[in-house]
């Protein structure tokens, strides 16, 4: 999987870490999908080197998906735990 498939990965990743996270972000939709895709790419990363999964092969396998949401999920985390909660 190139590049172009990780970022559009991302994407989805990131919306879908959003919805499983609801609640106002610090930086708003342009901030989140950025950390959606890097999300992706930690995940994808983290996966492949940890766990010596390939996840560089299917653009539809389970196991890439659930590494890029899980990464966009830790970067979401950790960005409000740095930023705070704009509801404040």
């Amino acid at each position: 999987m190139g590049i172009v498939g990780w970022i559009i990965l991302g994407l989805v990743a990131g919306a879908i870490a959003k919805l499983l996270l609801p609640g106002r972000d610090p930086g708003g939709f342009i901030v989140t999908t950025l950390i959606g895709i890097a999300g992706s790419f930690v995940g994808g990363w983290l996966s492949s080197t940890v766990l010596h999964r390939s996840v560089t092969k299917h653009f539809f396998d389970l196991a890439t998906w659930g590494s890029a949401i899980v990464g966009a999920l830790v970067l979401l985390i950790a960005y409000r735990l740095l930023f705070g909660n704009s509801r404040d």
